[in-house]
């Protein structure tokens, strides 16, 4: 074939004879050339083949051209094929080159010199790029040749890396990163030690306060459980127990946990006994900021009960000093300062123009047995209740009689909305106790 490299020596040959035979055709008509002419070769570019010799066609397996025809056919494959393998030869180059210079930094990395053995496989010492053999065949197999032992060299070095590599061969700087980063590794492992030991010593002052607490809530466990031995607080329910006041001092004392909310009406209700004399003292009182005597139901000395409700007074008709359970109630409304007051289920009384007009204050604080020249102390002994009394309970309105009854009667339960009788809303101080509480029918029959 004419394209391959071993398939144009005999085209050139042959060609190279019928040029030195002075170009005589063999084609049956041609007349002969005069004698002492020759013919001059020319090379053309490739793109101007078709226009000064245009190329016949490729004849079809088994046709026949005229000498002159094929030679010209012959010659423009001939050059075809040198302007190919010349381009293949240039990338060839440029490969080599490349292949050369990368192989040139790994083997100075390594401590050794590309130099003499490059040019012993390029030539033994010879720079064959610049005088390369005239048989493209064997150009394409030392090149072949070549890159092969090109791999395999850089396989080599890839392989020797890798199975020889120490620390004491690395690099420079490689070592001196390598020390850096296990200086940074060293110096967060001293970090984190630290953070435990922080840690651990808080775990320990967390575990001894946790010990007190605990300790100090067992103690009063403890406390507890002796007081229901005892038999003081032993309740049946939340409701059922008294608070007691057995001396006129100003320690002694109840106070509801909760507050008021502001209010434009209330019914306060309550059991009570006592026989102080003169007067039973200050059952509650209810102080605001700016004004002590918010509400308060006082009997002092020898006055008749009073109510007072901004710091305004009615005295109400109640006779509740003889020592028996008597229940009590009062109901207030701000429109014309109407109130009433009940006593074992009955009115009593009732009356208008106490403060009218004037809300209830929220936010004060409500004492049970002292009456409060300032808000939540201030107590004068002479003012302070004696006696004992249960189930307190305040609304947001003005109650009906007949539910005032039923609850005096014991034939309804009725907490209050705002303020109910509950044992943990009450806490007791200076002395006061709490106890079990009477029956509502025990209670009754009392009266």
């Amino acid at each position: 074939s004419p394209s391959s490299p071993a398939g144009m020596l005999p085209v050139v040959a042959g060609l190279l004879l019928a040029l030195a035979a002075g170009g005589r055709g063999s084609a049956a008509g041609d007349q002969e050339s005069p004698p002492g002419s020759r013919f001059v070769c020319t090379s053309l570019p490739l793109d101007a083949a078709g226009a000064g010799c245009p190329l016949p066609p490729v004849p079809m397996q088994g046709g026949a051209l005229p000498p002159e025809e094929e030679l010209k056919a012959t010659v423009l494959q001939l050059r075809e094929t040198v302007l190919q393998q010349k381009e293949t030869i240039g990338s060839q180059r440029e490969a080599i080159r490349e292949l050369t210079g990368k192989l040139s930094r790994c083997e100075s990395a390594d401590g050794k010199s590309v130099t003499g053995t490059w040019k012993k496989e390029l030539g033994k010492g010879k720079d064959t790029m610049g005088d390369l053999p005239r048989d493209p065949a064997q150009v394409i197999d030392q090149l072949s040749r070549t890159m092969q032992t090109l791999k395999d060299r850089l396989e080599s070095l890839e392989h020797q890396l890798r199975a020889n590599v120490s620390y004491a061969a690395l690099p420079n700087d490689l070592r001196e990163m390598l020390q850096r980063r296990l200086g940074d590794l060293e110096r967060q492992l001293l970090s984190k030690v630290a953070e435990l030991e922080d840690e651990k010593s808080l775990l320990h002052n967390e575990t001894s306060a946790h010990r007190q607490k605990t300790e100090t809530a067992l103690n009063a466990l403890l406390e507890r459980v002796s007081e229901l031995e005892k038999g003081n607080s032993a309740f049946k329910s939340p409701d059922e127990f008294k608070v007691s006041l057995p001396l006129r001092t100003n320690y002694l004392y109840g106070k509801i946990k909760k507050t008021l909310p502001e209010l434009y009406a209330f019914t306060v209700c309550l059991w009570l006994r006592s026989s102080a004399s003169p007067g039973i003292g200050t059952p509650f009182s209810y102080a605001v900021p700016g004004q002590a005597n918010e509400i308060v139901l006082i009997e002092w000395g020898n006055n008749p009960i009073e109510l007072l409700i901004n710091d305004k007074v009615a005295q109400l008709p109640l006779f509740i000093s003889d020592g028996k359970w008597h229940h009590i109630c009062i109901t207030w409304t701000t429109r014309d300062g109407m109130w009433e007051a009940f006593q074992d289920g009955e009115k009593l009384g009732t009356g208008e123009n106490l403060a009218p007009w004037h809300p209830i204050k929220p936010g004060g604080v409500l004492i049970l047995g002292q009456e409060q020249d300032t808000v939540g102390g201030r107590f004068d002994a002479t003012q302070a209740f004696v006696g004992e009394m249960s189930q307190f309970n305040i609304w947001d309105r003005v109650l009906k009689a007949e539910d005032i009854m039923n609850i005096a009667n014991c034939s309804t339960n009725m907490p209050g909305n705002i303020i109910p009788w509950v044992d943990n809303n009450v806490d007791v101080f200076g002395g006061a106790t709490k106890w079990p509480v009477e029956t509502c029918e025990e209670r009754l029959l009392d009266l």
